[in-house]
């Protein structure tokens, strides 16, 4: 749901007719084109960002931010949560992002290596190196920064984990079970160990 603030201070929402793939059991969830589509719509956000001058008085969200926006010399205005909850689809294919609470200026790369870490990865790990490439066809990344994007996603992995352990510790009980129902910390140290030991596998699919 969208939110415009006029200029009185109120926030005006809108809606967007379609669907949420985090609320729906379809097999077009999983579907290349489905997954294609979610990184082309974040190549046409971070096109429409590049346009728009970021405001550096601003205090961003830096839960998830790229921690190296300030030296990145094309950094965009980042999502920096595309998880299936965050993705409005229609037919089958993504046409919008909604709640933009944790958005912040960042490497347009860092942003794909978050939405690899919940459509590629953690979506079907054993076809993950297929579904990475996938994506990263979608968003179109460039030949030259491939090679890189297996360790991006190794790092924003360990940033979401600091992100819910910040949350769990401040009695966050939907973190808390979120949690607990994908395996505990133990399920997440093992994906982390899983990433970094196929990084080369990832890298070979994208760079094949």
């Amino acid at each position: 749901m969208p939110v415009a603030l006029l200029p009185d201070g109120c926030e005006q929402l809108d809606y967007i007719p379609g669907d949420i793939a985090a609320q729906s059991g379809a097999d077009w969830i999983r579907g290349v084109d489905t997954l294609a589509s979610v990184g082309a719509l974040l190549r046409r956000l971070h096109d429409t960002g590049a346009h728009i001058p970021v405001d550096t008085r601003v205090s961003w969200p830096l839960d998830l931010a790229d921690p190296e926006a300030s030296s990145a010399e094309n950094a965009v205005m980042c999502h920096n949560d595309p998880n299936m909850g965050n993705v409005v689809f229609r037919e089958g294919l993504a046409i919008a992002l909604i709640d933009f609470d944790l958005a912040a200026p960042g490497r347009p790369l860092w942003d794909v290596a978050m939405a690899a870490r919940y459509w590629a990865v953690l979506a079907d790990p054993p076809s993950a190196p297929t579904r990475l490439r996938v994506l990263a066809d979608g968003y179109g990344v460039p030949t030259g920064e491939r090679a890189g994007l297996p360790e991006l996603v190794e790092q924003v992995t360990a940033t979401c984990r600091t992100f819910a352990e910040a949350r769990v510790a401040a009695g966050d009980q939907a973190v808390v079970k979120s949690v607990a129902a994908r395996g505990g910390w133990q399920r997440w140290d093992r994906l982390q160990t899983w990433l970094e030991t196929h990084r080369q596998t990832f890298i070979d699919a994208l760079c094949a």
